[in-house]
């Protein structure tokens, strides 16, 4: 048995893992890997970051272990599926492009970052993802696949429905731009930098500056996973249609909200398309929990993070079934409280 990888500290092992380090290593591994999944025995991760083992998993799992980064032409770098977000965010600033910053800090890997189009502070992967190659498990043959074809949503693509387990990502291309154009209208970004004395209007601002605000603001009510076990955020913002945004609203005036202008894959049709347009809205599932009074408690050996409700985390020695049994009873008290459902944003295996 081989460990299991993952941020959340659980203690869990798989029956066989598969590390590559390059694409001729992965095909090498083909027939074993198709082997695994045509038997429902098929695990692909990145770092763990987004999973949450209940137990040990009897099957395969597969790993990128493939790095490296690159121009590919003056705004668009090739990277290998291995490499760590945040790293290369870091590489994008020192080549003079821009764009990613907000996505500072996330711990996901870059294959992972077009699986599960990770986002933070209004930002998404898929904003500049262009195509990426990958191995191909229906015939075992190399594929470029382009961001129109995954059909990205709010932190959804293909490959967590009918794509799912089909794909093993080996590098991604990504598009930035040479000019700064910093986002800064989600959560408490322009706050932050004016406490820093940091004016956004008379040039001050620069790529360097944002990223380091990122990464203080996500320190600040984020915990380190390596002390306190988590997969960041647990849960996604839902998203409801306008009678349920004033429904709400009216009964909250001081809820906060985001405007949202397109629906989520793999959910029901949302209230906007079935009235033909209708404007829908993005709750923060934090700020919905945190009312329901979970922020700092604890059920067993699992809690809510005492500074960001958002995040569960592993107070030492939880089991996944732990961490999945207060995950239910938050979507319970959400779901009783204001009527609206809440679901993982992270993979439960």
């Amino acid at each position: 048995m081989f460990k299991l990888i993952n941020t959340f500290g659980i203690d869990a092992k798989c029956a066989k893992l598969i590390e590559f380090t390059s694409v001729d290593e992965l095909k090498a591994h083909y027939a074993e890997i198709a082997e695994a999944r045509r038997n429902g025995k098929l695990l692909i991760i990145g770092r763990g970051s987004n999973l949450l083992p209940v137990g040990d998993y009897d099957g395969l799992v597969v790993r990128s272990r493939i790095m490296g980064r690159k121009l590919v032409a003056s705004d668009m770098i090739c990277v290998g599926s291995g490499e760590t977000v945040d790293d290369v965010i870091a590489w994008t600033l020192s080549q003079n492009l821009f764009g990613m910053e907000n996505l500072s800090i996330i711990p996901g890997e870059v294959g992972a970052s077009a699986v599960q189009n990770i986002g933070a502070y209004g930002v998404e992967a898929k904003d500049f993802i262009v195509s990426f190659h990958a191995l191909d498990l229906d015939n075992g043959e190399m594929v470029e696949i382009t961001n129109e074809q995954c059909e990205y949503g709010y932190r959804q693509s293909r490959f967590k429905h009918d794509w799912k387990n089909r794909f093993i990502i080996t590098d991604v291309t990504y598009r930035l731009s040479d000019k700064f154009t910093p986002r800064l209208d989600y959560g408490n970004i322009r706050k932050m930098l004016e406490e820093k004395g940091i004016s956004c209007e008379d040039g001050q601002l620069t790529a360097h500056i944002l990223r380091d605000t990122i990464i203080d603001i996500r320190n600040a009510k984020l915990p380190d996973f390596e002390i306190e076990g988590n997969a960041g955020s647990f849960f996604m913002n839902p998203i409801v249609g306008k009678e349920k945004f004033d429904e709400l609203i009216a009964k909250y005036p001081n809820m906060p909200y985001y405007p949202v202008t397109q629906s989520v894959i793999g959910q029901a049709p949302s209230l906007r398309e079935r009235a033909g347009g209708e404007a829908e809205y993005k709750l923060p599932a934090g700020w919905l929990i945190d009312q329901c009074g979970w922020k700092g408690k604890t059920l067993g050996r699992a809690g809510v993070h005492d500074k960001q409700a958002l995040v569960l985390v592993n107070k030492g020695g939880a089991t996944g079934e732990e961490v999945v049994t207060l995950c239910r009873q938050v979507q319970k008290d959400v779901l009783e409280r204001f009527g609206v459902e809440i679901h993982p944003e992270v993979n439960i295996v």
